[in-house]
């Protein structure tokens, strides 16, 4: 009698069982990366750090995964892809208790530049599932997305509710970092590991230009209000920012195992695709402190804000996430309504008229939380279909850098993003008295500022769309290695 039935089922078992493992992590990470933003008004009482400080707390985090998040990925490919969950859940874990004990605001931004790492998680997972199963790749890596999204919602109402219970900023930091820190044994003991290797070599001297000249030029421009634009160690960072990555540029036309390979953007026509995933990246990861600090602002006080609780400020986090995850969810339907390019126009022109409505109308909660939904819904979209024209356009031999060139591109523009709000919050303050204390803060001209840039950068991709080229798409098992956050193509 035939053993193959025996054999499918028993594969299936064990790749759904992986896949139960890795969804507990997903979550774990989508817990994560919701947990921080509802706690960023405490974080800044805390730490006495400024508005506009704060927006470094996810700048920092994504500057680092544009650097570490291929090296992670290509480690995976070189030496096993379970290893290097592993060690990156390991990372994350350290960060998230080095944030947790930070004695200082410093010292918490350097905890989460070590949970970078994070974003490397879905990339791992999804070569893990692929070797299991590849032909159920694709609706385990939609279990997959589904585990971050659910995570995030979650983290982002129970951060809020405990820190608006608990009221100690340290225990509630320490939850992520335990749910982490327990994510390591299930990786290590409970995820069998990929056979396939494949032989290659770091861009250690790519990753060191990419990380060192963003540092340096982001540090130096967001820090020119305070220190001064003519003072010699403004001068000298952006200089030496400018220095760097021009050298990276070189350095990556001429490695033969580039960190970001920009012959595959000519190759595939990717130019125009990966600048609007630039300007997606942008104004999403950019928006997002600030959302989250205006919604924690006490308008009796300051005369702006909607001043609602944590615990009311995570839900209307979560409110945003979970329009995104709907419109990711629908992405391929509204790209086969609209098509690709105009289904980005769609989403764009529903994330730009979302800001405009927060510059207009802001001192109603429900009205906010409905621009908020407006807003997760074009950001969602966008997610879902901007991805699937990179892969759909990209050379076949170079989906997988494709995939990898788009999420840089959107988390290098989302740092760059929150160090340009931050300039901007540090420049447009006004002088208040609280009590017997007069401060600085943030006027609601910033707020409104930086809404107007990110509407903008919407108009302009919605602008820009209708130039993108449709093309056929590839086979599933090509479609099947979309990077993190991201739905099936949807026909071009």
């Amino acid at each position: 009698m035939s053993t193959t039935p025996h054999t499918g089922t028993r594969r299936a078992t064990g790749s759904s069982a992986a896949v139960g493992f890795l969804i507990v992590m997903e979550f774990g990470s989508g817990l994560l990366q919701g947990w921080y933003p509802p706690l960023l008004t405490t974080i800044g009482q805390e730490h006495a750090a400024s508005a506009a400080a704060l927006n470094w707390v996810n700048a920092i985090f994504l500057l680092a995964s544009v650097a570490c998040v291929p090296i992670i990925a290509k480690l995976g490919d070189m030496y096993g892809h379970r290893r290097m969950l592993v060690a990156s859940a390991a990372a994350v874990a350290v960060g998230s208790f080095v944030v947790a004990f930070a004695p200082s605001f410093a010292v918490l931004l350097v905890g989460r530049a070590l949970q970078a790492p994070l974003i490397a998680f879905l990339p791992l997972e999804f070569a893990i599932v692929r070797h299991r199963d590849p032909e159920r790749a694709g609706r385990n890596i939609g279990r997959l997305i589904g585990a971050l999204t659910g995570g995030v919602i979650v983290g982002g109402f129970l951060a809020g509710w405990f820190i608006s219970s608990i009221e100690n900023l340290t225990v509630v930091l320490l939850v992520p970092g335990i749910m982490l820190a327990l994510c390591v044994p299930v990786a290590h003991f409970l995820v069998q590991e990929t056979t396939v290797r494949k032989a290659g070599s770091i861009d250690w001297a790519g990753a060191a230009l990419l990380s060192t000249g963003m540092l340096m030029l982001l540090g130096g421009v967001s820090n020119g209000n305070a220190i001064g634009w003519t003072s010699p160690l403004i001068v000298a960072l952006v200089a030496g920012g400018v220095v760097a990555l021009a050298s990276f540029v070189i350095v990556e036309n001429r490695a033969a195992n580039p960190l970001i390979d920009f012959r595959v953007m000519r190759r595939g026509r990717l130019v125009l695709p990966v600048l609007i995933a630039a300007l997606l990246g942008a104004q999403s990861f950019g928006s997002q402190a600030p959302i989250s600090l205006f919604s924690r602002t006490d308008p009796t006080t300051y005369g702006y804000g909607l001043g609602v609780t944590a615990t009311v400020a995570g839900l209307l986090l979560s409110i945003t996430a979970t329009g995104a995850f709907i419109a990711s969810t629908i992405s391929d339907r509204i790209a086969r309504t609209f098509t690709p390019r105009y289904a980005v126009v769609f989403g764009a022109l529903t994330s730009a008229a979302a800001y405009i409505a927060m510059i207009l109308v802001h001192d109603d909660v429900l009205a906010f939380s409905i621009w908020l939904f407006l807003l997760g819904v074009g950001v969602g979209t966008l997610a879902g279909v901007v991805p699937s024209i990179i892969v759909n356009r990209a050379p076949e031999d170079a989906v997988g850098i494709a995939s990898g060139i788009y999420n840089s591109s959107r988390t290098g523009a989302g740092s760059i993003a929150g160090a340009m709000f931050a300039l901007i919050m540090s420049s447009l303050v006004t002088t208040m008295t609280v009590g017997e204390k007069t401060t600085s803060i943030s006027s609601f001209t910033a707020y409104a500022a930086v809404w107007a840039i990110c509407a903008t950068l919407c108009i302009v991709i919605a602008a820009a769309a209708p130039f993108l080229d449709p093309r056929r798409p590839r086979s599933a098992c090509a479609i099947a290695v979309l990077p993190a956050g991201e739905n099936e193509p949807a026909p071009a």
